[in-house]
């Protein structure tokens, strides 16, 4: 029983042979045809979208702006949602292969081994996706625009995610974000194997706690020299077709309405012409947090104007859906919300979801592409690459053949986080370090204790060897019986004995739980 903060399961429903038009039929169950222009795959992409915003009501177009956009049945618009991660694997949609966290990565200084996970990330996401359409499931992260990589420059340890980046250098940023970037992105000319999103942009590494309200006074020269190489390289060298603003404020106007960000640099001088899509309630704190603008309609307003086209949002920290009320109060023209819309719909054009997935190579990717041996291989060539050897008094590394005893100490030597960090899919099959040990020197004595737990809250993992299946057992691990009956009566169905479990304690409960 492996010990999991997070576990997300997808089961894939069997494989049907399905004749369809395009994908956004099989949501609308509508007869979409040729004779309307955005399913006319001869159609120019920019014909198809301008037609296609044509047919929107304003509300339908607000609605569009948003990460879990609905679907438009009468126009063939299938629901789509915007969020997927994958900084160093596909996260949170089942089984994927596992690369090391990415300050691993820089530190193998390996820009090709790092355009090689792009590409390695990028076919997994698309078997994922193209099985989720044969399977109708339209749901959260198992779409093809992925907000990663992340390119901040890593100062201020109290940000607590510096593990998230490449580390403080930004040429080494910069190179790693490129190769990321076309690694996930694909190079066909027509259409996008998912779509990049670098973030976040920009001057974001300050700590969690502060980032919705805080305000950073850059100088010109620190800006340009340190914090913007890599999102301009990523723009301008990677043709990333999305970026994510920041929650914090630059000189004054908040990220995700900051012109001098947005338009200025994003679009005047390094010609983006992609969508920009806000962090999580990052729009809402134009208002709530910097205090900004007065309301969401004024929010939402200042935002789209200076560039941003798509709100992640969640609870109250909404805004863009004010924007119906801010084009009747004439804060922003009609004619703005159509800029972003066009944006958004090039991008789901360019990554096929309104042509039939057998027309473009990227459409018949298949689910023997995830976590495949030769994915797994490279990811094992990635993590000895990124192991970084910072002393070795006496040469005690490697460690000898012929040792009788091997001490183990620490939380992460049997625990599944550790080797996962954060956005991540689960490995179908971890090895810790302490299986690696036993392994290698298995005519060792190797003895294990965890020690202190990483941190409160955190799932705890029990050292095996504290537990025994019964009193007179020099086994170790926990044994469980499963039962049919929810008062445990009868023949268990099931018995087994689980090398390691875990407890969770409650941060305002010390008490075992």
């Amino acid at each position: 029983m492996a010990c999991h903060l997070r576990l997300y399961l997808t089961a894939f429903g069997a494989l049907a042979a399905l004749s369809i038009i395009s994908v956004a039929q099989q949501e609308s169950g509508k007869s979409a045809t040729a004779s309307q222009p955005w399913m006319n795959t001869a159609l120019p992409i920019t014909q198809r979208v301008v037609d296609l915003i044509g047919q929107m009501t304003l509300e339908e177009k607000v609605q569009q702006m948003r990460d879990h956009a609905p679907a438009i049945p009468r126009l063939g618009v299938p629901k789509y949602d915007w969020w997927n991660e994958g900084l160093h694997g596909v996260a949170f949609s089942g089984y994927a292969t596992n690369f090391p966290q990415v300050i691993g990565m820089a530190a193998t200084w390996d820009s090709n081994l790092v355009h090689h996970m792009g590409q390695t990330i990028s076919t997994e996401a698309r078997a994922k996706y193209n099985q989720a359409m044969r399977d109708d499931d339209r749901e959260m992260f198992f779409g093809l625009t992925f907000w990663a990589p992340n390119i901040n420059i890593f100062r201020d340890p109290r940000w607590g995610r510096g593990q998230e980046t490449y580390g403080e250098d930004p040429f080494l940023t910069s190179r790693m974000g490129v190769a990321f970037v076309t690694g996930m992105q694909g190079d066909d000319p027509t259409y996008l194997k998912l779509v990049s999103t670098p973030k976040h942009f920009a001057v974001h590494s300050g700590p969690e706690s502060t980032r919705h309200r805080a305000n950073v006074d850059i100088s010109a020269h620190d800006l340009e020299d340190t914090y913007l190489p890599a999102f301009r390289a990523a723009i301008t060298e990677a043709h990333a077709q999305s970026v994510m603003c920041a929650y914090n404020s630059i000189n004054g106007a908040p990220a995700c309405a900051n012109p001098m960000l947005l338009k200025e640099h994003l679009r005047d001088a390094w010609h983006f012409d992609g969508y920009v899509v806000s962090d999580c309630a990052a729009v809402a704190d134009v208002n709530t947090g910097h205090h900004y603008a007065n309301d969401m309609a004024h929010a939402a307003a200042a935002a789209v104007r200076a560039g941003t086209d798509l709100e992640c949002g969640y609870g109250q920290g909404q805004a863009f859906p004010a924007l119906v009320d801010a084009v009747h109060q004439n804060l922003i023209a009609e004619a703005e919300i159509d800029n972003s819309l066009r944006r958004l719909f090039t991008a789901r054009f360019r990554l096929g979801m309104f042509d039939p997935p057998s027309s473009y190579a990227y459409g018949r990717i298949g689910m023997d592409e995830n976590n495949s041996p030769a994915h797994r291989q490279l990811s094992l060539q990635a993590a000895r690459e990124a192991m970084v050897l910072l002393k070795n008094d006496n040469q005690a590394l490697p460690l000898k053949p012929g040792l009788r005893t091997i001490a183990v100490i620490g939380p992460t030597a049997e625990l599944v986080q550790s080797l996962q960090g954060n956005y991540n899919g689960p490995p179908p099959n971890p090895v810790y370090p302490l299986d690696g040990i036993e392994k290698r020197f298995n005519s060792a004595h190797v003895v294990y204790a965890m020690g202190s737990s990483l941190a409160e809250g955190f799932a705890m993992p029990i050292e095996h060897t504290a537990l025994h299946p019964s009193s007179n057992s020099s086994d170790y691990g926990l044994k469980g019986e499963y039962f049919a009956s929810k008062n445990l009566s009868g023949t268990p169905v099931l018995t087994r004995v689980d090398r390691r479990s875990c407890l969770r304690i409650h941060p305002r409960d010390r008490s075992w739980g």
